[in-house]
């Protein structure tokens, strides 16, 4: 594993918090997640940085080296997203929109509401697999906006240089072939699929570790999961090789059905993000009015969501402005 700033930023977290179970709560991350991730970061530098006790975390002596070490680099590094953004930013006049997305239903219905709404602006996008990359090229001055998403209540990358606004919380649903024998249930338990391979998208948050912690809790641990692109999820969904993860609001597809998982053990935040000093912050609430009614396109094309949606004991709440569902 390469070692990266959020592993820094994890590491400061961790020694500021004085135990892991503080710094889980500071980082909006399950214990058993971030100390998983502290086994690996310790690993890439080889050795163990803090000493577990009953009473916390002290540093190891290789931990206050690493921390010397950290507390240099992260301060120079958000000194120089600043500054690049205010000599390097890119900006035709306000008259544009340079979208960043991770792949996922909502980037296609925000590009035709803006091109529609304002047909003279120039709409550009940039899609990775990863939050982290679309959330630096905004700090950067690179994009304008970006829309990614986070599993549960973990923090948006950048958290510390951008603003972000939620857009919408989905529960995550599963993938099924209309062959499955628990395609037409209205919900699937978890531990029903305990057999199953499982497939879903790459991306550098955490969703790994919180769909494993599911298992868990549900009884089992998955035989396989298959990491690939949308195309080759569906395809293995549909042939019976996998079931799949995807959010509540995929848009129907020909010889596989999405259903609901009983009690929503994992739910997705869809995002807006954009840098507080930039041109970018006089259409923000243009932006973000869109990308909410874009998402309430989407999820009103999904029947399985519009049924889940429709369960009187959901609880749920709505946007004032737009009706877009919301997760308690």
């Amino acid at each position: 594993m390469d070692l990266e700033l959020r592993h820094l930023k994890t590491i400061r977290a961790i020694a500021d918090a004085g135990s892991l179970t503080k710094a889980a709560t500071a980082l909006g991350l399950a214990q058993p997640a971030l100390s998983a991730q502290l086994k690996r970061i310790e690993r890439a530098l080889g050795g163990e940085l803090f000493e577990r006790g009953r009473h916390g975390v002290r540093a190891t002596a290789l931990g206050e080296f690493v921390l010397a070490r950290a507390r240099v680099v992260l301060p120079a590094v958000s000194g120089l997203r600043e500054e690049a953004l205010r000599f390097g930013r890119e900006w035709a006049g306000g008259t544009g929109f340079r979208l960043g997305a991770t792949h996922g239903p909502l980037l296609g219905g925000l590009v035709d509401r803006l091109a529609a709404a304002q047909p003279g602006a120039r709409v550009t996008t940039h899609t990775s697999w990863s939050e982290r990359e679309i959330a630096s090229r905004t700090a950067d001055g690179r994009l304008d906006f970006a829309l990614v998403g986070t599993c549960g209540a973990s923090p948006p990358p950048e958290s510390e240089s951008l603003v972000w606004r939620e857009v919408a919380r989905d529960p995550v649903f599963v993938m099924l072939s209309t062959d499955h024998p628990l395609a037409a249930s209205a919900e699937i338990d978890l531990a029903r699929l305990a057999g199953e391979a499982w497939t879903d998208v790459p991306g550098d948050g955490c969703f790994a570790d919180c769909f494993t912690a599911a298992c868990a809790r549900a009884g089992f641990t998955p035989s396989s999961v298959y990491e690939t692109d949308v195309a080759s999820c569906v395809h293995l969904v549909q042939v019976g090789r996998a079931v799949g993860l995807c959010r509540a609001t995929f848009p129907p597809t020909p010889g596989l059905v999405t259903r609901p998982l009983s009690g929503t053990p994992l739910y997705w935040r869809h995002l807006l993000g954009w840098h507080p000093q930039s041109p970018a912050r006089d259409t923000a609430p243009t932006v973000f009015a869109q990308t909410r009614a874009a998402h309430a396109d989407a999820a009103a094309r999904s029947k399985s969501y519009t049924a889940w949606l429709a369960a009187p004991s959901r609880g749920l709440t709505r946007g004032a402005s737009d009706g877009t569902p919301q997760l308690p």
